[in-house]
Formats: structure tokens, sequence, C-alpha cells
């Protein structure tokens, strides 16, 4: 994108304030993983006992600090992303003893809002101490609960909310998409 997607504006907020005012409004205490230079000022932050090795480095810092047994993890790239999503997920793992709670949609898993239980963590670390970075494939190591796409329509979540901005194309077919739906709003 050429630039931190955290700091990119949608709308009267960037992205990182959405994913924290979407997260504070289901849980109890947020925390920022990444970089405590780059953070600090907007709130409580972990950074990556595994620097430069992605996604399943930030999981796993943030499971080594929690005192919480489940722990919702979301990727700041999701502004269509719902609290009302939040609180069923959340609600889905406090019903099973799975280790992870994970939604399959948009063509696959969605590692990046999940729920982890603190146990996660020694998986992580096993991964990254061998090298390896993928989050998917470490599901099948643990008790994983996945909310499949029906489970999904049948309580009327779209799959957008997974959509991600990963490139300028997408950055720029989300900001259309929000003034239109911000538009329809009013």
């Amino acid at each position: 994108m050429g630039q931190d997607k955290a700091f990119l504006r949608l709308g009267d907020r960037t992205l990182l304030t959405h994913a924290l005012e979407l997260v504070g409004a289901v849980a109890g205490s947020v925390w920022i993983l990444g970089s405590a230079e780059k953070f600090a000022a907007l709130g409580s932050v972990v950074e990556d006992l595994y620097p430069d090795r992605g996604p399943l480095a930030g999981i796993h810092a943030a499971l080594t600090q929690t005192r919480t047994d489940l722990n919702l993890i979301i990727a700041v790239d999701l502004p269509f992303l719902r609290s009302s999503f939040l609180n069923y997920l959340l609600s889905q793992s406090r019903e099973t003893m799975a280790v992870v709670t994970v939604p399959r949609a948009a063509g696959g898993l969605q590692p990046l809002c999940a729920v982890y239980r603190r146990s996660f963590a020694e998986v992580a670390e096993r991964s990254l101490r061998g090298g390896k970075n993928k989050i998917d494939r470490l599901f099948t190591e643990v008790k994983t609960r996945i909310i499949e796409q029906d489970e999904l329509t049948r309580n009327r979540f779209s799959e957008k909310i997974f959509r991600n901005v990963n490139t300028a194309q997408d950055w720029e077919a989300a900001k259309l998409e929000f003034s239109e739906d911000s538009a329809n709003i009013r």
C-alpha cells in the first residue's frame, strides 16, 4: 500500500481507531499488537517477541502477555467488521472448549478475526521457533471451532465483513463503499 494501513482514514477515523473501538465495545481491555514506538501514544501496546515474523508472532506475543483465557484478535484492515459479529464470535468461543474459534468465509479461514485461548501461545511458540509463520496450519494441532459460511448466513452476517484492504485498489473500493453506506444510513 505504500503506507501503514493503521493510519488510513475511512470517514472521520483511522482504521486503527475503528478496530480499537470495535474491540473496546465487546472486550474488557484492548491492546495494539505492534511497535511501541509507532503506537504507544494510541493505547497499550504489545510488541512481538519474534520480530518480523508476521501475524502469528503478534498473536503469540498477545497470548504470552494476557491473563485472560479467551482473547479476541482482529486485523486492523477490516473496515466492514461489526461489533455484532464480534459479540457472536465471543459467545461461540465461550460455548466450546476449542482453543481457537475462527470463521470460514471469503474463500478461507479468517485467523485475524478469531478468538484464541491463552494455551495457543505454546503451539505458536513451537511453530515460530521452527521457523514456520503460517497460522492456519496450526489449527489442525488444536481443537478448533470453525464457524462455517452457512452459520454466518443463518445469523445474517455477510461475507463482506471479512473483506480487508491489502492494495490501493482495495482501499479505493472500501472508501467508495463506505461513503455509499454512510449516505444510505442518513
